[in-house]
């Protein structure tokens, strides 16, 4: 599968009138083809079996470079998997490259989606993220919440994901007075993933941050708490 095979089946998927609605919605200055999740995915299973971990890599980074809103969130899907044999570094090292630039929840999320698997593969790897909740840039600090969101899910963690469910929520603890929007609700959304499995602990991050957070994302954190 080249670079320009692939573009080509995502162009021949295109729909302008989607593609003026999702460039509207998502609002990021780049091209839209409007091509459907549902339709990325199919893509992206189909695609998956016909390349090797490296070749995958090799496409995905090509993808990204186009700054295509389908193509970036494709170069995203083609990198989630729980496990890439022989050895997933250089996935890690591609998604961790594309976090500069991420500007728009939608590829963000999806590139998140993607770290997620190599981080549960490897959570040593929560090191080289550490730095994320301080960065300068706001879609960096939003995505240390939301790549280690599969430490919210666990029904029985065992005593390294609680150790790490404590980090993260320090990392929260940082961003509560951050008034961007989009950093807000990134906090809100981890806590309220956090108390479906683990309430005291949202309890009591809310019990000392509550009061610092909105007043629309405290609300939603504690959405799920009985």
């Amino acid at each position: 599968m080249t670079p320009a095979d692939a573009i080509a089946q995502l162009e021949a998927l295109g729909n302008p009138t989607k593609a003026a609605e999702m460039a509207a919605y998502h609002k990021a200055s780049r091209t839209y083809l409007g091509v459907a999740n549902p339709q990325l995915d199919g893509l992206a299973k189909s695609w998956r079996p016909l390349m090797d971990v490296e070749d995958r890599v090799r496409l995905a980074s090509a993808l990204w470079t186009t700054d295509g809103h389908e193509a970036r969130v494709l170069a995203a899907k083609l990198l989630t998997q729980a496990r890439l044999r022989p050895s997933d570094q250089s996935a890690w090292d591609l998604i961790m490259s594309w976090a500069p630039d991420f500007d728009a929840w939608a590829i963000a999320d999806h590139a998140c989606m993607a770290g997620q698997k190599r981080l549960v593969w490897q959570p040593a790897r929560l090191d080289e993220i550490e730095h994320w909740h301080r960065s300068d840039h706001m879609w960096i600090r939003r995505a240390a919440l939301v790549v280690t969101l599969p430490w919210t899910k666990q029904n029985h963690p065992k005593p390294a994901d609680l150790e790490t469910r404590d980090r993260v929520l320090g990392w929260a603890a940082s961003l509560v007075e951050d008034h961007e929007w989009f950093i807000q609700k990134a906090v809100a959304w981890w806590l309220r993933e956090l108390s479906k499995h683990d309430p005291d602990r949202t309890r009591a991050f809310l019990g000392a941050y509550g009061d610092k957070l909105k007043p629309f994302a405290a609300k939603e954190a504690a959405r799920k708490l009985v």
